[in-house]
């Protein structure tokens, strides 16, 4: 069974790719799998900027094949926030403390005028210097409380049109074939092999 190594420590995310990744018999890593103490400087100001940034520290420490996302939520009544800001928006990963400023951020915004959408970049590289690039996303609105248990992050703020609930109310596969990180990981797949076996 191969290796790739997921440059998180999200154990949310790591979920979501194990799931996805289950066909293809690859053992999915992520960062809480080492012990190794690898600082990521996530500086840039796009979601690919962020991305390679995670792949390449993480693949320069380790010397394996590595995968890395940015995802966040982009809301359009803030120009875009939190973007790529969304997992420290209001402080570092606290997901009640994020989702209590972006309510506090919309209060009094109507609606219609809510409207938001998930975006997730990957990057994928290789010790040989072979790259691949996959973008998804998905479009909805933010209600004005939360609801639903499952998922992690913004999800129980973030209305689906098209299943009538949030994202947070929603089964794993239901999520999966949505989801910006589902659909990112679809166009990954679609050229993974390619770039799996160069």
């Amino acid at each position: 069974m191969d290796s790739l190594v997921i440059a998180t420590k999200n154990q949310g995310k790591a979920r979501e790719y194990r799931e996805m990744f289950a066909p293809y018999n690859i053992d999915v890593k992520t960062l809480a799998d080492f012990s190794v103490p690898i600082k990521i400087n996530e500086n840039g100001t796009t979601f690919l900027e962020n991305a390679t940034i995670k792949a390449q520290t993480v693949m320069a420490r380790l010397g394996v094949p590595v995968m890395a996302d940015d995802s966040g939520l982009v809301v359009d009544a803030l120009n875009g926030a939190p973007g790529v800001h969304s997992a420290r928006y209001a402080g570092d990963h606290d997901d009640q403390a994020n989702n209590e400023k972006l309510l506090r951020e919309l209060a009094g915004v109507p609606p219609m005028k809510r409207t938001a959408h998930f975006h997730t970049t990957i990057v994928a590289l290789k010790p040989d210097g072979a790259k691949l690039v996959a973008n998804g996303r998905v479009d909805g609105r933010i209600l004005t409380s939360p609801r639903g248990k499952n998922g992690f992050g913004y999800d129980p703020l973030f209305y689906v049109e098209k299943f009538d609930c949030s994202m947070a109310e929603l089964t794993a596969e239901q999520k999966n074939s949505i989801s910006h990180r589902g659909q990112a990981l679809e166009e990954f797949l679609q050229h993974f092999a390619e770039w799996w076996n160069k």
